[in-house]
């Protein structure tokens, strides 16, 4: 197998649709790539991520496009085959080598492979894709299959096999790419190939790992059929396997015994292993171990030797939704995963590593590829196995109903079979999931009565992907949809019932305070969240006032329209608003808005991953709504577009910890949830006390505590503790080893907090500062905003609750020089407190 890959020497032109007069005729292209790069790279449009561009670059929604280069190929030899293969097209095209059309397509999530043998003569010919609008495509076949209800109808993104936010969403822009947007190469080949190698990983019972390997070839059809040998190693092990004459398939095991398992993090080690797969021309026509020849093609790729189930049997509560790796039940602790960038191809390794890394660095396990974006890169989910984070990967639909006619049906059928393939070798990958609030929709977003009789996706998800899986992916479970309540017609049991399998709680932020999280124990939440800005230093970075200017500068900035383009929420700011007057007010100012509004953001998550992880194991994971921002805007992620970490991040970091206090209800009454997430027995004196604001003691308990691990102890609270003579000036303490948890007894809005009890110091530090503080009073929410001191900044922690005589020491990292006292003030220290001192509204 020889490979060529073609990255540059493309152009790109717009071919027909509302293109703008000064636009020029054609601009270099880089594949993989698309057209907004491309016009970017060449300074042919503005940055859509910056203030009002997205909707200046409407008219590109409209436009078709044509990508174009040279290829000649050399004279292909007498047995030589010689393939163009295309790994991804966003999204229809036509694809011509010279004037012969080589195929069409109309599906981004999937590849293309066209035999060019017969154009490998030497001759320097133009290979041209031709990019039709998805907007038109979809909206023409809308018209054919008659129309379907969305969370963003009329936008067709149902009815063309793309990225679904590509089109928009509620987080992110609507920009419709066109491109190649995955790899682009010749192939040239002889005898045989392998098409498709299906790695069955398990371990048995006794330890032993077996790797069942099903390897489908693809013979040349130019001369005789002969024998193969396929060639299989792993960690030592090895085995071959032959295929007769015109054979097309073989299965060949190897058993590792002892095999080292892989483990979620925090759960073990996640060791993997080198997997080959090699094909070979035989040279003996017989006996099972025939001898090999000429080497013909060769896979690569690394495997964990793991289990993994899904616990959804029945219970005295409901129905279960646990995972379950290497017999070992998993509270899973997660974030949704959006494409990092809206502009994929711009997605990079390292950012990735990066990004992953900030899901550990919060104690996180698992992240959700979540439905309306894309199968991610071979890069994601390999850096996932190194890392021990078990990915829940969605099938790509996302709510909406989706026509199940030809031609939807087959790409549909094809995306998934490639892409189940292309990702069940790595062990991280734990769960298939049929779509994220397809069955929701049908039952509670008016669709019934818009469909009538149309199909509306529920065959994909109950019949097609579960087939797919079941016959390709044995090893892994698959569920419906999420929200989804296993076994339960939709009749019977709502699809969203928390008692019941997936839920989703979105009462929270769309019409109901965050302290109704704990009016209801799901067996699983795998979407949550709350809405806060970016950080300061990205938001006004990209987000100008309309007239120009700085944001803060607009005479209502959170009401600029310019502010409004990077809020996608319906009625964004006025649920934060409604979500932070009842507990922190509504400053009046900007800058104090947006402090406050990230601070009621990262402590609505909390507020509800300190809830569900004091009912394991009857809720068996959160999955918070959403890790990652993919342009810069107003949205529910912990990290925003440019990588910084909000408030939010930081409170996932304390909610997640493998070892939590948190004051929780039960049964009415306050109650201490010990939380011991982590193979090692916590025990040791708990300590708990009632004091004022400025330290003055007003009762005292202590107590032993042993928790087992990887379990939760729900302690009832004696009333001298739990109960306030004074609700808005005092606080309950309680520390088990170095965690400490903080519980007011009103709302900030009540309390006497003092506007400014911190004593603070900032000291020059290798690589930065140091910033010590003690708590004169109670001081809540101590946080450091180092984006606004400088654009490099990274902080240790933050929000950190320091009751009165406390202290604390953050440590910032950064290149800049700084005058150390801009660390000790406003805007870049912030605490709960000073927003008593300002201006707000209930």
């Amino acid at each position: 197998m020889q490979t060529a890959p073609l990255p540059d020497g493309w152009t790109v032109a717009a071919t027909a649709g509302p293109v703008p007069a000064d636009l020029p005729s054609a601009v270099p292209a880089q594949v993989p790539g698309c057209v907004h790069t491309d016009l970017l790279a060449a300074g042919a449009i503005a940055d859509p991520y910056l203030d009002a561009n997205e909707t200046d670059l409407r008219w590109m929604h409209d436009v078709d496009w044509r990508y174009t280069r040279l290829l000649e190929l050399a004279p292909a030899g007498a047995e030589e085959r010689v393939d163009l293969v295309l790994d991804g097209i966003d999204t229809v095209g036509t694809v011509r080598l010279g004037a012969v059309e080589l195929g069409r397509t109309a599906n981004m999530h999937r590849s293309y492979r066209f035999d060019v043998r017969a154009q490998a003569d030497g001759v320097v010919r133009e290979l041209t894709v031709d990019l039709r609008s998805a907007t038109a495509y979809a909206a023409e076949l809308r018209d054919v299959l008659g129309d379907r209800p969305s969370a963003y109808h009329p936008i067709p993104y149902n009815f063309v096999r793309k990225m679904a936010c590509s089109f928009g969403w509620d987080w992110g822009p609507d920009l419709r790419t066109a491109g190649l947007w995955k790899d682009v190469r010749v192939e040239r080949w002889s005898v045989a190939r392998l098409a498709q190698v299906r790695p069955l990983v398990t371990v048995g019972p006794d330890g032993t790992g077996r790797v069942e390997v099903h390897v489908d070839v693809e013979r040349s059809g130019l001369g005789a059929d002969g024998v193969l040998v396929v060639e299989v190693d792993v960690l030592g092990a090895r085995a071959r396997g032959r295929l007769a004459p015109g054979a097309s398939g073989t299965v060949v095991t190897v058993e590792v015994p002892d095999a080292p398992l892989w483990w979620p993090v925090g759960y073990g080690e996640h060791p993997l292993a080198d997997l080959t797969v090699a094909l070979h021309a035989g040279e003996a026509a017989t006996g099972a171990t025939p001898d090999v020849g000429t080497a013909l093609d060769a896979w690569t790729r690394r495997v964990g030797f793991r289990t993994v189930e899904l616990d959804t049997s029945d219970d005295e509560h409901g129905t279960r939704f646990t995972v379950v790796v290497n017999g070992t039940p998993v509270f899973v602790k997660g974030a949704n995963w959006i494409p990092d960038d809206h502009l994929v191809t711009r997605l990079t390794r390292a950012r990735l590593d990066r990004r992953l890394d900030q899901a550990l660095d919060a104690h996180m396990n698992l992240l959700r590829v979540w439905g309306g974006g894309i199968f991610e890169s071979e890069d994601f989910y390999a850096a996932c196995d190194e890392r021990g984070l078990l990915v829940w990967q969605d099938f790509l639909m996302a709510c909406a109903a989706y026509p199940e006619e030809s031609p939807l049906w087959e790409e549909v059928e094809a995306e998934a079979r490639e892409n189940v393939v292309r990702l069940m070798s790595h062990p991280s990958l734990v769960l298939w999931n049929g779509g994220n609030e397809n069955a929701w929709g049908h039952e509670d977003w008016g669709w019934k009565d818009r469909l009538g009789d149309r199909t509306w996706g529920a065959r994909y998800a109950g019949e097609l992907y579960g087939r797919v899986v079941a016959e390709l992916d044995p090893t892994r479970p698959y569920t419906d949809n999420s929200p989804f309540s296993p076994r339960r017609d939709p009749a019977d049991v709502h699809p969203n019932d928390p008692d019941h399998g997936s839920h989703h709680q979105w009462e929270v932020w769309n019409r109901v305070d965050y302290t109704e999280y704990r009016h209801e124990i799901p067996r699983f939440c795998s979407e949550f969240g709350f809405q806060g800005p970016p950080t300061w230093r990205t938001l006004t970075d990209f987000v100008h006032a309309s007239d120009g200017g700085p944001l803060a500068d607009s005479p209502a900035p959170k009401d600029d329209p310019v502010f409004l383009i990077h809020q996608k929420a319906d009625d964004g700011n006025g649920k934060l608003d409604r979500g932070m007057a009842p507990h922190l007010g509504v400053p009046t100012d900007f800058g104090d808005w947006h402090w406050a509004a990230q601070l009621n953001q990262a402590r609505a998550v909390q507020h509800a991953v300190e809830h569900y992880r004091s009912w394991w194991p009857r809720t068996a994971g959160a999955i918070v709504w959403q890790l990652n921002d993919c342009w810069p805007v107003t949205s529910w992620a912990a990290i925003d577009s440019q990588g910084r970490p909000k408030p939010l991040w930081f409170a996932l970091r304390h909610a997640y910890a493998p070892r939590l206090l948190a004051v929780v209800e039960r049964e009415g009454a306050p109650a201490l949830a010990i939380v011991n997430d982590t193979d090692e027995r916590w025990s040791g004196t708990l300590d708990l006390r009632r004091e004022r604001f400025a330290g003055t003691p007003l009762a005292h308990g202590s107590a032993p505590v042993e928790v087992p691990a990887r379990s939760v102890h729900v302690l009832p609270l004696d009333p001298a503790l739990a109960v306030a003579d004074d609700p808005t000036g005092e606080v309950l303490v309680a520390a088990l080893d170095d965690v400490r948890v903080v519980h007011t007894f009103a709302e900030d809005v009540e309390l006497q907090l003092d506007p400014a009890p911190l004593e603070v110091k900032a000291v020059t530090v290798p690589g930065g500062y140091r910033v010590d503080v003690t708590a004169r009073s109670l001081a809540t929410a101590v946080c450091l905003l180092v984006d606004r001191a400088a654009a490099d900044a990274r902080v240790d922690d933050a929000l950190v609750d320091l009751p009165a005589g406390a202290s604390w020491s953050f440590h910032v990292t950064t290149e800049a020089v700084l005058d150390p006292l801009v660390l000790t003030a406003a805007p870049v220290l912030r605490t709960a407190n000073d927003l008593r001192a300002v201006a707000v509204q209930r």
